[in-house]
């Protein structure tokens, strides 16, 4: 649970550490993999908390009349993290909120529905205040982040006080880390400003094959695969260290893809397969799958059949569901225009005003743990009868609309070939809009130019798109808030959570006059101030098909978006937001730069289908 609290110190067991370090852990007999992986995480933990004692001194050494003082707490940063990524994925898997300590996003995150709030802290914190302008002016604060993570990191051990795993879940661990890695890894996201992720990746790789060393020391069918794309993936990321210049695409279809897949396979063969964590499908190839996410996972997950998707689309299309018999949900999510409409923001049911926000269009949505701009909807079902009885939009009734459907002998049956328990039952509110969820969540068709290419296709994307891709996910930091596969706010590697961001998004695309934008976001359906301005990061996938762009459609095209972002966002470009979570720091791409990670973002558009 977030506290209101700037630092949080986990574990504070200093005199008992090597006493429970000592009586270790409980482990079940055979589990050989186990026992190997505590032994790494021992090491690991001792190396991480000599590493953040050397960094909390250079930090204290910090002196504004000595650059090289900066420059060398850099570095001792660097190697803490080298360090850290020793024992991450341990951590991440089995002591969650213990890892948040040290490594946590430096921004404000909201704990729901207690509304309660974690201050930034950790690795990324000093990051950001060591790469401030005038970063000894942070020196007070440099040094408590350290003296916390110093202080915890000696402690580590004590996690282990009647710990007990096993191999199955030390596999799976790995499996999420895979996902970590291709997803936030090599875009950087928890190091932008130090661009170390290439050499993090790198390390994080080193220890995976130290883990899996008791099943790799004989080779066997399944393990040599493994230890060729492991082996290969290293000797890739150590030769191409350079962060803004890796070519991602290559390292990923060439080595880490495959080294995901024959990963599954080995642990499908040893029979140690286990599903605890996320919303991955383990059954998928690879984290490019059209399959790789498993929808089940996710809000008004159900058997979906071709008949309850069958009345879904009929409904969708229905204007029997507006109070005037005028609208349907395709009036303001036209397929033609990839289930957006190519409004700044829809019109309202009279015809003349407008709705508060721009309609976004509708593939991938049903990926998602919170609906709407402001993600006041927990699921799809929710949204859409919101949709149905808001007075702008659809203004119906929701007693009158089940009555049009009942009075209607076509619809009471396609309601029973949909719903074969409900017999005489009257149609509800919650069948019609489970059934028109059932149609959105098979608008993920991940068909584009850019999945052919992860297919196989080496043709299928231009060399530009290339170069965008590469850029996109590293240099330009666009993959850091829109995570692959989805490139939307779905977090890797567990795909749990939907991100909100602040951008500090104008009310026009004049970035030399930008008017400040009096939309308050999700703030309105959670009064915490750093909810403020903040919305629902939506996929970019099919993005070039459906402008205008952001909650109020103020970007008119994808030049403008992209314009935005490279000079740091509304504070960047000098609007004065103290909740934007967006950095402003300029991303100095050149044009033909923003041209290429455009073009990759038509690369992105699915091919036309009957829906």
């Amino acid at each position: 649970m977030y506290r209101n609290k700037t630092r949080w110190i986990i574990w504070p067991l200093f005199a008992l550490a090597a006493v429970f370090s000592a009586w270790g852990f409980k482990q079940s007999a055979g589990d050989n993999g186990a026992i190997n992986t505590i032994n790494l995480f021992r090491e690991g933990a001792a190396g991480f908390a000599a590493a953040s004692l050397e960094m909390e001194q250079a930090l204290y050494a910090l002196d504004a009349g000595n650059p090289a003082t900066v420059d060398h707490a850099k570095t001792s940063l660097r190697k803490c993290r080298l360090q850290y990524k020793r024992i991450e994925f341990f951590l991440d898997y089995f002591f969650f909120s213990s890892s948040q300590a040290y490594n946590r996003p430096a921004k404000t995150e909201i704990d729901e529905p207690y509304m309660e709030y974690q201050a930034p802290a950790g690795l990324q914190q000093i990051a950001v205040l060591l790469f401030d302008q005038d970063p000894v002016s942070h020196k007070k604060a440099l040094m408590e982040e350290a003296a916390v993570i110093s202080s915890s990191a000696t402690d580590l051990p004590s996690l282990l006080y009647r710990f007990s795993t096993s191999d199955k879940a030390i596999m799976e661990s790995l499996r999420i880390e895979l996902v970590r890695l291709y997803a936030n890894g090599i875009t950087g996201y928890d190091a932008p400003e130090l661009k170390s992720g290439i050499a993090e990746t790198a390390q994080s790789m080193q220890t995976i094959r130290a883990v899996l060393q008791p099943w790799l020391r004989t080779p066997s069918p399944e393990n040599i695969p493994v230890q060729k794309y492991l082996t290969q993936s290293i000797q890739y990321l150590q030769q191409h260290p350079g962060f803004d210049d890796f070519n991602r695409l290559e390292f990923l279809t060439e080595y880490a893809l495959p080294l995901q897949e024959q990963l599954s396979n080995m642990i499908h063969t040893l029979q140690l397969d286990l599903h605890t964590r996320s919303a991955l499908n383990y059954n998928a190839k690879n984290l490019f799958s059209k399959d790789a996410l498993n929808l089940a996972a996710f809000p008004d997950s159900m058997n979906a059949t071709p008949a309850l998707k069958t009345l879904g689309r009929q409904l969708f299309f229905e204007k029997a569901l507006s109070g005037n018999n005028q609208r349907s949900c395709a009036t303001c999510h036209r397929p033609e225009k990839y289930f957006s409409d190519g409004l700044r923001t829809s019109l309202a049911i009279d015809e003349k005003n407008h709705v508060r926000r721009n309609a976004p269009g509708l593939y991938y949505t049903a990926f998602q743990y919170a609906q709407f701009w402001d993600g006041r909807a927990s699921n799809l079902s929710k949204q859409i009868a919101d949709v149905i009885s808001n007075p702008q939009e659809m203004n119906g009734v929701h007693a009158v609309v089940l009555s049009r459907l009942q009075d209607s002998a076509r619809y009471r049956q396609a309601f029973n070939e949909a719903f074969p328990a409900m017999g005489d039952s009257a149609i509800t509110m919650h069948q019609l809009s489970s059934a028109i969820a059932a149609y959105l969540g098979a608008l993920a068709p991940m068909n584009s130019a850019m999945d052919d290419y992860f297919a196989g296709n080496k043709q299928a994307m231009t060399a530009a798109q290339i170069h965008g891709f590469n850029l996109f996910m590293g240099k330009a930091q666009c993959a850091t808030c829109h995570f692959a596969p989805l490139f939307n706010g779905l977090t890797p590697p567990f795909y749990r959570f939907t991100e909100f961001e602040n951008l500090g998004v104008p009310a026009n695309d004049d970035l030399e006059h930008l008017q400040a934008d009096n939309d308050a976001g999700r703030f309105d359906f959670f009064p915490i101030d750093f909810y403020k301005r903040a919305f629902k990061t939506p996929t970019v996938r099919n993005t070039a098909m459906t402008a205008p762009y952001m909650h109020n459609g103020a970007f008119a095209s994808l030049e403008k978006v992209m314009e935005f972002y490279n000079a740091g966002g509304g504070n960047g470009l000098g609007l004065k937001d103290a909740y934007q979570t967006l950095s402003p720091a300029k991303l100095g791409l050149t044009t033909t730069e923003i041209q290429d990670i455009i073009a990759f973002m038509q690369a992105l558009t699915d091919r036309p289908n009957s829906y």
